[in-house]
Formats: structure tokens, C-alpha cells, sequence
């Protein structure tokens, strides 16, 4: 038998289901669902899909059909929608699993009209991101007419930036959409846009990274909780001299003996170069930092005055907004980029 992985992610289900509630309760008057694309973040979709359901959650975002066939069948009375919509290579998908699609052009709205021209579906606008989406033009011209249209929805922009113009500007074009289009909901506001007052909120809110511990806003301060905290296994220790160098390129050299313990992490697992001289672990209460590159595998730490031992598991300085700061990766970056190497244990 294979031995348990020396990498783990510590996903705490109070965390998640607390950073849902708090959302939800921004805007009592909304609905509050959650996108679970990218594999729920890194966490793992149908983990966190069955503990918000359990939580309460009822409305699931994902961005492809493969996607939505990794999720299997949902809880009872919870709905999924495909953000990417329906191409021509996913009619299969789309007949087959059972979920809205998210259709963002005419040639989409077209296809479905064909597909299933009496099924709900969801559409997305573009209010100003030029990323998916209807013009509005389009969207006014009778485009949509006649389609069962379960949420309307758009996307901000610039939510995370308080006092960007783009965000009133947004709200209002979607405010005029809303009065002149037809649906059963509609929804504007992401994670940072839930923090942005009641008027975003309409029908549906869509929070992603705040359920999963990311800080966008100064509003979530306090409330939003961390949900992963990555660990990893001390592979070997080792005594280094004085003036000694660690890792490829000898980019660091100790200023004094030194206690270097080498961990199971790597850029392979989603802990990236840029962590070098700006990550660190936690052995106990000590804070360990780490030495020279980070290679695809391995890491070196400092572990001089810790009472640490081969075999020992260190915690990954992983708080997202801190890290995000640290090392100019985004807090989405942090999360998407863990990989498949890491045992993901919810507690």
C-alpha cells in the first residue's frame, strides 16, 4: 500500500460554512449562492458543495460542462449554472446534466433556442468588463424573447476598489437592464460586490473567494475566515555551516550555522518561486523562513532554535491577503494554483 502523501491541506468546514453565512446575511433580502468552478477553488467542489448545502447554499456556479459532470448529481433542491455556456462541443454535455447554461452570445442564445428552447437559462450581460457576455444592444434587440430566463446576471469589474466609478456605472446599466429584460432573478454581485451595499445585491448574490478565506474588501475584515492551510512533511534535516549556500543558485548563503529543515512543497504544487525569501512555516509557535529557491519539489526552511525532528509536519504561512502581499500573487492565484499532490482533509 502507498503511504499518505507528505503534503496536506487542513480545510476547515466551520470556516466555509461561517464565510457563507456572513455573506448571506449582507444581503438578507438576496439569495446567496457559490462558485465552485476550478475545482472549488483547489479545495475540491463536491466537498464544499455538499457542506454548503448542508449550510444552507442552494444556487452552484461552475465554469464548464466537464465541470459540472466532475460535480455529479447535487443535493435535493440545489441548482448548477455554466458560466461558459453552451459551444457546439458541449450540446452532448448540455442534453445529458442536468444544469442551466450561462449563455453569453448570440450564437449561444441561437444554439439553445434549438437545443431546448423551452428549458430555463440563465444570460449574462456585459455591463463593462468585456469579458463574457450580450451587449446590451444585443440583449434589448429580441434576442431573448420568448426564452425562459431563470437569472440575468453581469459581472463587476472593479467591485474590490470601494471608490471605482466603474461600479456605479455598472449597477445603473444593469438596473436598466433589469427593468427592460424579463427573468425569474437577477444577479451583479461577486464576493466584493456583496460588500458594496445592498444596491448591488438584487436577487442572487455570487460570492467565489470570500468563501474560501480571500479578503477583498476592508468590510470582510474580522468576519471572513481562512478555510486552507497547507502543511507540509520535514523530509531531512540538516546542519549547515557558516557561509554555506542553499538551493539552485546558490542565491542564499547563511550568515551562521544554521538548522535547515527540507519540506515535501514545491512550484509544482502551487508554491511558486516568488515565495523564496518572503514564505514561511510554523514549527510549533517558531516561524521558519524559507532559504534560497523554491524547486518543483522541495523547499528549505530555517529551523534553528525549533524542537523539530524528521517526520515533524509544518504549517505553510498561507493567511491569503499576507501572502497575496508578500509575493504579488493574487489571492485566487494562491488557491487555484494548489495542486493534485496535496491530501485535502476537511476537518
Amino acid at each position: 500500500m502507498i503511504a499518505s502523501p507528505a503534503l496536506r491541506l487542513i480545510l476547515d468546514s466551520d470556516a466555509l460554512a461561517a464565510n457563507w453565512r456572513w455573506l448571506a446575511a449582507r444581503n438578507p433580502g438576496a439569495a446567496c449562492g457559490a462558485a465552485v468552478k476550478a475545482n472549488g477553488y483547489g479545495l475540491g467542489a463536491v466537498q464544499v458543495v455538499q457542506r454548503l448545502a448542508a449550510t444552507g447554499c442552494r444556487d452552484f456556479f461552475v465554469a464548464t460542462w466537464d465541470e459540472a459532470e466532475r460535480l455529479g448529481p447535487l443535493p435535493d433542491g440545489c441548482a448548477l449554472s455554466v458560466l461558459h455556456g453552451v459551444r457546439e462541443a458541449d450540446v452532448p454535455a448540455a442534453r445529458s446534466i442536468i444544469a442551466r447554461p450561462v449563455l453569453n452570445s448570440t450564437e449561444q442564445v441561437v444554439r439553445w433556442r434549438q437545443l431546448a428552447p423551452d428549458d430555463p437559462c440563465d444570460i449574462m450581460v456585459d455591463t463593462g468588463m468585456n469579458r463574457l457576455g450580450l451587449t446590451p444592444e444585443q440583449a434589448l434587440s429580441g434576442l431573448l424573447d420568448g426564452l425562459a430566463i431563470d437569472v440575468l446576471m453581469s459581472h463587476l469589474a472593479c467591485a474590490d476598489e470601494a471608490a471605482h466609478p466603474m461600479n456605479d456605472a455598472q449597477l445603473n446599466a444593469f438596473a436598466e437592464l433589469k427593468r427592460r429584460i424579463k427573468a425569474r432573478r437577477y444577479s451583479l454581485a461577486n464576493s466584493a460586490g456583496i460588500c458594496a451595499g445592498d444596491g448591488f445585491a438584487f436577487d442572487l448574490t455570487r460570492p467565489g473567494i470570500a468563501l474560501y478565506g480571500g479578503i477583498q474588501r476592508s468590510e470582510a475584515d474580522g468576519h471572513i475566515r481562512p478555510v486552507v492551510q497547507p502543511e507540509a512533511e520535514i523530509l531531512q534535516l540538516r546542519d549547515v555551516p557558516a557561509s554555506a549556500t542553499i538551493g539552485y543558485g546558490a542565491t542564499f548563503t547563511t550568515p551562521y550555522p544554521m538548522r535547515v529543515a527540507i519540506l515535501n512543497l514545491g512550484y509544482a504544487d502551487g508554491y511558486l518561486r516568488c515565495f523564496a525569501g518572503n514564505g514561511s512555516a510554523m514549527a510549533g509557535e517558531v516561524s521558519c523562513t524559507v532559504l534560497g529557491r523554491v524547486s518543483m519539489d522541495l523547499i528549505a526552511v530555517d529551523v534553528t532554535g525549533a524542537d523539530v525532528r524528521e517526520g515533524d509536519w509544518l504549517r505553510l504561512d498561507y493567511h491569503l491577503p499576507s501572502a497575496s502581499a508578500a509575493t504579488g500573487l493574487s489571492q485566487y492565484e494562491l488557491l487555484t494554483g494548489l495542486g493534485s499532490r496535496y491530501q485535502r482533509r476537511w476537518t
